[in-house]
């Protein structure tokens, strides 16, 4: 694969290279024995992201507030980055580090507010409620993706990081008692929130993330195919509700899904600084 074109990967790999100090002040928030450490570098983390995305899209006022105030149809990739950057620092950064990017997010959070067009609803990027769907969606498809595709993750693992990751979204501004701690608790809730449907922007949104500019011929087909398999691990609901049909279930089974996020983390760790940075999260974990 020709990595002199993967141009869009290119922020990912800055990001990651930044996100991870050679000489941390501390072991951060959750620290090197945590399970959120050795989840969040599984190499499954991109299909989980795009799943994250297409759970989050459905709820009309997180929708509106990205759709209103955000630059991701011009530049996916730096969104990616960014998002990418700011789950690294709070993860492996130091303490004050990762202090500081929630305090940078919450700042920015004070300014993304108004009207959804499709609800009439107001929304406000630092309401607790949309704080926690986003937070949800995001830990729930991790734990589902890396269960399915990842590395070893059993069911006390993985009830394990959802409760570590309460700190994550206390950060922002989430009260810690209202974050669900247990795998059945956080899909409980998802199930819960009546305001759900995939509205044009989310339709929008979601259609960039499956199919995004700028990739060469080779990369968008590995992209295509991680997006159905995204698709396909949505619960029924969400499927659903965007019209996407049940990929083949070949698709679907986890050597060749494994394969696919092989070559797309190949690509990547060739990148400069991406190895770098993942020997420097090894070491720690390890010492």
């Amino acid at each position: 694969m020709d990595t002199a074109r993967l141009s869009p990967l290119e922020p990912l790999a800055r990001a990651y290279q930044r996100a991870v100090p050679e000489h941390p002040a501390d072991d951060g928030l959750f620290g090197p024995r945590s399970i959120v450490w050795r989840v969040n570098r599984d190499r499954s983390f991109p299909l989980a992201g795009m799943r994250s995305l297409m759970i989050q899209a459905l709820h009309p006022l997180a929708m509106a507030g990205v759709a209103q105030h955000s630059n991701w149809r011009q530049d996916p990739f730096g969104r990616l980055a960014a998002t990418s950057s700011y789950l690294l620092t709070t993860t492996y950064g130091d303490s004050a580090s990762a202090l500081a990017a929630a305090a940078w997010v919450r700042k920015i959070h004070t300014h993304v507010r108004g009207i959804d067009p499709e609800t009439g609803l107001p929304y406000s990027a630092e309401d607790p409620s949309l704080l926690l769907w986003v937070h949800a969606g995001m830990v729930e498809s991790i734990v589902t993706v890396v269960q399915r595709y990842g590395r070893v993750l059993d069911a006390g693992d993985a009830d394990r990081y959802v409760a570590e990751m309460v700190r994550f979204a206390e950060i922002v501004g989430v009260p810690a008692e209202q974050v669900p701690s247990s795998v059945a608790s956080v899909r409980t809730y998802i199930e819960s929130v009546e305001l759900r449907q995939a509205t044009p922007a989310a339709r929008d949104a979601i259609g960039v993330v499956l199919d995004p500019p700028d990739l060469d011929a080779e990369m968008r087909d590995l992209w295509h195919d991680l997006a159905q398999v995204a698709v396909g691990t949505l619960p029924d609901w969400a499927r659903e509700m965007y019209g996407f049909a049940a990929p083949p279930a070949e698709l679907m089974e986890r050597e060749p899904v494994r394969q696919l996020l092989g070559a797309l983390d190949l690509a990547f760790e060739s990148l400069p600084g991406v190895l770098e940075a993942r020997d420097r999260i090894e070491l720690r974990m390890r010492s």
